[in-house]
C-alpha cells in the first residue's frame, strides 16, 4: 500500500479527531454531568475546546513534518555541497594544482567576505562560487591545461574561455544560479583590461572582486613545478602593487588587513 504524504496524514488525523469528538462528546458529557445546567454550560464551551484542542494538535504534527522537511533539504544541500567539494578536487588534480588549492582559496574568500559584511545565504553562494571557480576548465583540452611551458596564442584563446565554459556547465542548475559570479567574473579586472567581458569596477561584482584577490595570492604563495612559493612580504607587495588596476583598492585594503593584521 503506498505510503500517504505527511499533507494527506495531518488532514486524516484531522478528520478522525473531530468525527471522534462529536461522536463522543455529548456522550461524555451526559455519562459524567446529571446537572442539566451544568451540561449547558458543557455544551457551550465545546465548541471552544474543539478548536484549542485542533489547533494544539496541528502546530505539533505541522512542526513536525516541516521539521522532517528541513532535515530533507540540508541533507540535501550537504549532499550537493560534497559534490562540488569532489567536482573540485578533481579539477585540481587535473590541473596540476594542489588538492588543498580550492579549500584554501574557498576559506580565506569567505573570511574576507565576511569583513564587507557578506552573510548568511549570500555568504553560503561565496563558497559555492568559491568552489566552483575553475570548473570551466573541465572543458579545456589536457594539452593544454596540463602544458608544462607557456601557452601560444591560439592556445591562451582557449584557455581564456573557461569563465564562459563555467556559465555554459552551470546554467541548468539553479540552485547554482546565485553562485555564478566568481565563476563568470575573476579573472576580470578593475581597470577593464581582463576577461572574459572586460567588465571595469563596481561593474564587476563584489565577490569576483574578492576571489580575485585571494586567487592571485594563493597562486603566488603555492609551490609549483617551476618555481617556489613567494613570502608573504613579497606576495602582499604584488597584490598592493596590483591595487587600482588588477584589484578593487577597498577589497586589497581589507585584504591586507585579514592576512598580515600587523603590517
Amino acid at each position: 500500500m503506498r505510503r500517504l504524504s505527511p499533507a494527506a496524514r495531518v488532514a486524516l488525523l484531522y478528520a478522525l479527531f473531530a468525527f471522534a469528538w462529536i461522536l463522543l462528546s455529548d456522550r461524555i458529557a451526559r455519562w459524567a454531568v446529571h446537572d442539566v445546567d451544568a451540561l449547558g454550560t458543557i455544551d457551550s464551551w465545546k465548541g471552544t475546546g474543539f478548536v484549542v484542542v485542533t489547533g494544539v494538535a496541528l502546530y505539533v504534527l505541522v512542526r513536525r513534518y516541516v521539521g522532517e522537511v528541513e532535515r530533507s533539504a540540508e541533507q540535501m544541500r550537504d549532499a550537493y555541497d560534497v559534490t562540488l567539494a569532489g567536482w573540485a578536487a578533481a579539477l585540481d588534480i587535473r590541473d596540476h594544482s594542489t588538492a588543498e588549492h580550492t579549500s584554501r582559496v574557498t576559506s580565506l574568500t569567505v573570511s574576507l567576505a565576511e569583513r564587507f559584511g557578506i552573510a548568511g545565504d549570500d555568504l553560503e553562494n561565496v563558497r559555492r562560487g568559491a568552489t566552483l571557480h575553475d570548473i570551466g576548465k573541465m572543458g579545456v583540452p589536457d594539452s593544454i591545461l596540463g602544458k608544462p611551458g607557456a601557452l601560444d596564442d591560439d592556445e591562451w584563446v582557449q584557455m581564456r574561455r573557461h569563465p564562459e565554459l563555467a556559465v555554459e556547465m552551470l546554467r541548468g542548475i539553479d540552485f547554482l544560479q546565485p553562485a555564478i559570479d566568481i565563476p563568470w567574473c575573476h579573472h576580470e579586472k578593475w581597470d577593464g583590461s581582463g576577461y572574459p567581458r572586460g567588465l571595469s569596477g563596481d561593474d564587476i561584482p563584489l565577490v569576483a572582486r574578492l576571489f580575485a584577490v585571494v586567487d592571485v595570492y594563493d597562486a603566488v604563495t603555492s609551490e609549483r613545478p617551476y618555481r617556489g612559493p613567494m613570502s608573504l612580504e613579497e606576495a602582499l607587495a604584488l597584490i598592493k602593487q596590483g591595487s587600482g588596476s588588477h584589484f578593487d583598492p577597498d577589497v586589497v585594503t581589507e585584504f591586507v588587513a585579514l592576512v598580515a593584521p600587523a603590517t
